[in-house]
C-alpha cells in the first residue's frame, strides 16, 4: 500500500452554510461546527428533538380490520383499484419533524475594538479527525476544538488565543423556527466564568427543551451582556453544552452542578481529560475497520472539496468510506441515524427528518455487522424493541391479527402506522418488521449469541403471518393480499395489489427464521412458508416485482423493493438459485433511476455486488461520485447537485465497498465477488463475518489476493472466490491465511 489513508478531512475556509459544517456526535447530542474565527457557530441537535403537535387521535393506526375481508375479495376478483378506498378518510399526515435546538455563537469584535488582535489574512484550516470525533479550526494564534463526548454526553468546545475576547450567546434563531416558540434566556456569573441557559417551549404544548452551557474562562474578565456574556482578555474558554427535552421546568441548578463536576479536580487539563475519556469509546469503535485503496499521498492530502471536485478515484473512496463510518457511528446511540443522521440546521427538515424504514434506514445501517459497529446495531435494536407495542397495535387495528407490523415512517417516538395516502398506501406494507429485524439477526450471527429480544420479536412477526396469510389462489398457494411494493405500482394497476415480491420474500424469511429459533412452532411456520408462491419471471426475463399473473412491471423507479430476496436476504443468489439470480440481474439492468435519489443508486450497487456484477457496482458508484451528492462536510444529499441534506449516501457507501470485497453468511464466505475496475488494489482490515471470524483482505493490481481469517468458532464453511468454490475448515483461535486469484 502507498501509506496510511487519511482518517479525516479538512477545508481551507470556514463553513458558510450549515450543510458544509463539520459534524460531531455521540448518538445523543450532535454538533455542526462552522469554524469561523470571527463569528463562530456551533448548531446543537439532539435525537429527542421532534416538534410536537396537537394530537387529535389521528396518530393511531386506522381501524380497518373489519373491512379487510371485503378488500381481499375485491382484489382477488380483479378490482385493481380496490385498495384506494381502504382508509379511514384521514389526509396524509407526516410524522413529527426533527429540528435543531439552537446555535452557540462565539463572536469576536472587529480588530481595533479590543486587544484581541487577529489577522484575517493569516493561513486558515479547519479539520475533523474521524479517529477522535474532534473538529478543529485554526488561524494565527486562534484555535477552536469541538467534540461530543460519548463518555460524558456533553458537547465540548475549547477556544484559545492571546487576549481572547468573545461575545457568547445561545441563539434560537435558526431557519424555519416557529414564530410561536416561547424563548427564555438566562445568564449568570459563576466561579468558573458563566452559565448560559436557553429555554424554548413549543407552541400549544407543555413540552419544552432547555440548553445549558457552562463557560469556564482562564484569564481576563467576564461580564453579563444579555442575552449572553462578554469575555475579555482571556487566554482560553472551555464550553460544556447539553440540551434536554422535557415537560415542566428543567432543574438548571442540578444541570449546572453536573457540568461543574466534569471540571472538578484532579484534572489539570479538563479538555484533554474529557477528550481522553471520550476516546476510550469512540476511537475503539472507529479503528476496528479500515480501508486502504493505495491512493496517491498527494491526493490524500487534498481538502475534501478538492477531492469531490476532481474525477474521484481511490483517495475519494477511501475518504468517503472513513467519513461514512465516522458519521454513522456518531449518529447512533439513543437511536439509529435519521434521514439526516443526527444533524440539521433547519426546522423544515425534509421528510420530517424521520426514520424511513422501507429503504433509507435499512441502507444507512447496512454495514453495521460487517464493518464492526455494534454500537449502530444496539441503537437500531433500541428503536425496534421500544416500538414493538405500537407494532402490535398496527397488526391488530389494520389487519385484525396477532403479532407485529412495522411502520414505514417513525419519528423515533411512535411506532404507529399513520403516514399513508392513496399514492403511498404505506399502511398496506407488511414486510417492514422482517427488514428491521434482519440487521439484528446478522449481528447475532456475527457474534454467536442470539438476543432473546430479537427471537421473541421474530415470533411475533411469524404470528402475524399466521393470522394474515389466509387467502389462497386457484392452485392452493397462499396470497399476500393486500400487498404493496414500496413505493412503486404496477403499470396496469393501483398501488395496493397482490403478491409483491418483497412481501413474499419477507414472509418466507420471517417464518423460516422464526421456526429456526422456536422449535415448538417450527413445523407449523415452515409449512406456512412452503405454501407461499414462487417468484415470477416476466416476459422480459426479469424477476417480476409482483408475482401475481397479469401485473405489469414499472421499471423506472428509485426503489428496488422486489430484489429484497437478493439483498439484504440471501434467498436469491448466484450459487444456490442461479436461474432466479439471472432473472434478478435482468431486473436490475432494466431498472431506471427515476429521480436520481442517492439511496436508489447505492441500493443498486448493493444488489449488483450480491449478483457478482462489478460493472454494475462501478456504474452505481460513478453516478453518485459524479453527481455532486456530497457537501464539503462529506455528509451527502438526497438528489444531485447537493439538493436536500440527507445521510443515505454517506452512511450506505461503506456497505457497498465492503460488499463488493467480502460477503458472508453463517455457512459461506465470498471473497472479491464484485471488484470494480476503479479499485485495482487495496486492503480491507477488521471486517467481521457472520460465521464468527474477523478478516483482513489484501488484493493487488496483478490479480493476486490474500485473506487472513481469525475465527472465534470452529466451523466448516464454503469458500467462494473468482476461481470457484471449496470447503474450508476453521478452528477457533487458529488464524487461517488464504491465497486466491483476484480476477
Amino acid at each position: 500500500m502507498s501509506g496510511t489513508p487519511v482518517h479525516g478531512t479538512w477545508e481551507p475556509e470556514p463553513a458558510a452554510r450549515w450543510e458544509d459544517a463539520f459534524l460531531s456526535g455521540n448518538g445523543h447530542h450532535g454538533a455542526l461546527v462552522f469554524g469561523d474565527p470571527d463569528a463562530d457557530r456551533v448548531i446543537v441537535t439532539h435525537h429527542t428533538l421532534v416538534r410536537p403537535d396537537r394530537d387529535d387521535g389521528r396518530r393511531r393506526p386506522p381501524a380497518l380490520a373489519a373491512a379487510l375481508p371485503a378488500l381481499q375479495d375485491r382484489l382477488l376478483a380483479g378490482d385493481t383499484a380496490a385498495a384506494e378506498d381502504f382508509t379511514d378518510g384521514r389526509p396524509l399526515q407526516w410524522v413529527r419533524p426533527f429540528h435543531p435546538a439552537f446555535q452557540l455563537r462565539l463572536n469576536r469584535p472587529p480588530e481595533g475594538d479590543t486587544h484581541d488582535t487577529h489577522d484575517a489574512r493569516a493561513p486558515y484550516r479547519r479539520a475533523v479527525d474521524f479517529t477522535t470525533g474532534e473538529t478543529t479550526a485554526t488561524r494565527a494564534g486562534w484555535t477552536s476544538r469541538v467534540f461530543v463526548s460519548r463518555a460524558d454526553d456533553v458537547i465540548v468546545q475549547h477556544v484559545t488565543a492571546p487576549h481572547l475576547t468573545l461575545d457568547l450567546s445561545l441563539d434560537p434563531g435558526l431557519p424555519g423556527a416557529p414564530a410561536g416558540l416561547r424563548i427564555g434566556h438566562g445568564a449568570v456569573l459563576t466561579p468558573e466564568g458563566a452559565l448560559l441557559t436557553l429555554r424554548a417551549r413549543y407552541p400549544g404544548s407543555d413540552l419544552a427543551y432547555t440548553g445549558v452551557t457552562l463557560a469556564a474562562v482562564t484569564g481576563g474578565t467576564v461580564k453579563l451582556v444579555p442575552p449572553g456574556v462578554l469575555v475579555e482578555g482571556a487566554t482560553e474558554v472551555l464550553l460544556l453544552t447539553r440540551v434536554h427535552r422535557h415537560t415542566g421546568e428543567l432543574d438548571t441548578v442540578a444541570e449546572s452542578r453536573a457540568l461543574r463536576d466534569l471540571l472538578a479536580a484532579p484534572h489539570p487539563a479538563p479538555y484533554d481529560d474529557l477528550l481522553a475519556r471520550h476516546l476510550a469509546r469512540h476511537r475503539t469503535a472507529y479503528d476496528r475497520v479500515t480501508l486502504d485503496l493505495a491512493a496517491e499521498p498527494a491526493e490524500r492530502a487534498l481538502p475534501g472539496s478538492a477531492l469531490l471536485a476532481g474525477a474521484g478515484g481511490p483517495a475519494l473512496l477511501e475518504r468517503l468510506f472513513a467519513a461514512g463510518r465516522y458519521h454513522l457511528l456518531s449518529a447512533s446511540g439513543l437511536l439509529p441515524p435519521r434521514l439526516t443522521g443526527l444533524w440539521t440546521g433547519d426546522w423544515n427538515t425534509a421528510w420530517s427528518g424521520a426514520f424511513t424504514t422501507n429503504a433509507n434506514l435499512n441502507l444507512q445501517t447496512a454495514s453495521a455487522a460487517a464493518a464492526a459497529l455494534p454500537e449502530v446495531t444496539e441503537a437500531h435494536a433500541a428503536l425496534v424493541h421500544r416500538q414493538l407495542p405500537d407494532w402490535r397495535d398496527n397488526a391488530r387495528e389494520i389487519f385484525g391479527a396477532r403479532g407485529a407490523v412495522a411502520p414505514s415512517h417513525t419519528d423515533g417516538e411512535s411506532g404507529h402506522t399513520y403516514h399513508f395516502s392513496r399514492e403511498y398506501p404505506l399502511h398496506l406494507w407488511t414486510a417492514g418488521a422482517d427488514w428491521l429485524l434482519k440487521p439484528l439477526l446478522d449481528h447475532d450471527e456475527t457474534h454467536g449469541t442470539p438476543d432473546p429480544r430479537t427471537t421473541a420479536a421474530l415470533a411475533e412477526v411469524a404470528l402475524f403471518y399466521e393470522d394474515f396469510l389466509r387467502r389462497t389462489d386457484d392452485d392452493g398457494h397462499l396470497v399476500v393480499v393486500p400487498s404493496y411494493s414500496p413505493e412503486n405500482r404496477p403499470g396496469n394497476a393501483s398501488w395496493g395489489t397482490l403478491n409483491a415480491a418483497m412481501d413474499l420474500s419477507a414472509a418466507r424469511h420471517a417464518l423460516r427464521t422464526a421456526a429456526d429459533h422456536h422449535p415448538e412452532h417450527a413445523d407449523r411456520w415452515r409449512a406456512l412458508a412452503e405454501r407461499l408462491p414462487a417468484h415470477r419471471i416476466n416476459a422480459d426475463g426479469a424477476l417480476a416485482e409482483w408475482a401475481w399473473p397479469g401485473l405489469a412491471d414499472t421499471y423506472d423507479h428509485r426503489h428496488l423493493s422486489h430484489l429484497y430476496g437478493v439483498w439484504p436476504l440471501e434467498e436469491i443468489n448466484p450459487y444456490d438459485t442461479p436461474d432466479l439470480a439471472e432473472a434478478a440481474r435482468r431486473a436490475l439492468a432494466l431498472r431506471g433511476a427515476e429521480n436520481d435519489s442517492a439511496h436508489g443508486h447505492l441500493h443498486h450497487a448493493l444488489v449488483a455486488a450480491r449478483l457478482r456484477d462489478g460493472a454494475g457496482v462501478a456504474h452505481a458508484l460513478d453516478r453518485v461520485l459524479g453527481g455532486d451528492y456530497f457537501h464539503a462536510s462529506l455528509m451527502s444529499a438526497h438528489y444531485p447537485h447537493r439538493d436536500v441534506y440527507n445521510a443515505d449516501a454517506a452512511h450506505a457507501l461503506p456497505a457497498v465497498l465492503v460488499e463488493m470485497l467480502v460477503q458472508s453468511t453463517p455457512g459461506r464466505l465470498v471473497l472479491l465477488p464484485a471488484l470494480p475496475a476503479c479499485c485495482p488494489q487495496g486492503e480491507l482490515r477488521g471486517v467481521r463475518t457472520r460465521f464468527g471470524a474477523s478478516l483482513d483482505l489484501t488484493w493487488t493490481a496483478d490479480g493476486r489476493a490474500s485473506a487472513r481469517l481469525r475465527p472465534e468458532r470452529t466451523h466448516r464453511i464454503e469458500l467462494r472466490t473468482p476461481s470457484g468454490a471449496e470447503p474450508l475448515d476453521l478452528a477457533a483461535g487458529e488464524d487461517r491465511v488464504i491465497s486466491v486469484k483476484a480476477r
